[in-house]
């Protein structure tokens, strides 16, 4: 099948263009951005002149910040493709649902790629059954590092220490299977950004998360969680899973997440299903509904 890459970036090339590269699914045919381009693939400055030009393609995969995602996406569908589209889905819970409800024959896959981490499924099959009586998420990292320049991040609308903390919070709702609420927030906004640098949150089952963005030593990305049956951990983003501190499964690198992410939008286009799980976002939402603000030094990338 053929596809087309709107939002030609840093996790673009990174990530997605690597991923297809090695697709048995899938054949990049295409690119929309206004300055990035991929050796060989055709390239467009506009989405609406490439679904014209190509109506070949079968799918679109959305890489672009989430506040623009919305327009590009609605072009998409009504042009009859299927979607993918980067975490978080969208800007807006609203806009999310008004996706779906536009969507026909065509599928909509929300990805969140951190699901796909080498640790995550064995550690929701050890879940079953087990209550979590209390958690603890590390999630810290640089944001020059992984998103250097990219102001928008810090914006509204760009979700700041969140862009990252989405991500364990979709570990979290994949392996716990009761519903999460959020109980608490406490949000830093730097003086001159509108987007929090850090969170601390409080969740139902007695977890606590911590996100910080602008983590200049190792980066972190943990989660322990102590239930009735044993203690699980949950390290590099997913990928090692530890259970009562012995190792079961997992690589000490971040690898395979997009791979994965192609394979089974290319499942849900054959199969003429959708997969849209809007419960990480969710908890975000709340946070920033519920989160008391405090202001902290300015910041700049």
């Amino acid at each position: 099948m053929k596809i087309a890459l709107v939002g030609i970036g840093k996790i673009a090339l990174d990530q997605h263009v690597p991923a297809l590269a090695k697709s048995p699914d899938w054949e990049l045919a295409a690119t929309v951005s206004r300055s990035g381009t991929v050796p060989g693939v055709r390239a467009f400055a506009d989405l609406g002149t490439m679904l014209a030009e190509c109506p070949d393609i079968d799918a679109v995969s959305l890489c672009l910040p989430p506040v623009p995602r919305f327009d590009a996406a609605v072009q998409v569908l009504r042009a009859g493709r299927h979607l993918m589209l980067e975490k978080p889905p969208g800007a807006t819970l609203s806009e999310v649902h008004a996706l779906q409800s536009m969507a026909g024959k065509s599928t909509i896959y929300a990805s969140w790629h951190s699901r796909m981490a080498l640790g995550v499924p064995a550690a929701r099959d050890w879940m079953v059954g087990r209550t979590v009586r209390s958690g603890r998420v590390i999630w810290r990292e640089d944001v020059r590092q992984w998103h250097p320049g990219q102001d928008w991040i810090l914006d509204a609308g760009g979700m700041g220490a969140f862009d990252p903390g989405i991500n364990a919070l979709s570990i979290l709702t994949e392996i716990i299977a009761e519903p999460l609420r959020l109980l608490d927030a406490e949000l830093d906004v730097p003086a001159n950004r509108q987007a929090p640098i850090a969170a601390r949150l409080v969740l139902s089952q007695g977890i606590e998360a911590d996100f910080y963005f602008r983590e200049e030593g190792p980066q972190t990305w943990d989660m322990e969680l102590v239930t009735d049956g044993g203690t699980l951990t949950l390290r590099m983003g997913g990928n090692v899973l530890e259970i009562d501190g012995q190792p079961v499964t997992g690589a000490p690198v971040i690898m395979g997440e997009y791979p994965a992410l192609y394979a089974r939008m290319a499942d849900l286009v054959r199969q003429g299903a959708s997969e849209v799980d809007l419960a990480p976002m969710v908890l975000v939402a709340d946070a920033f509904t519920r989160g008391r603000r405090q202001t902290v030094d300015p910041f700049d990338l």
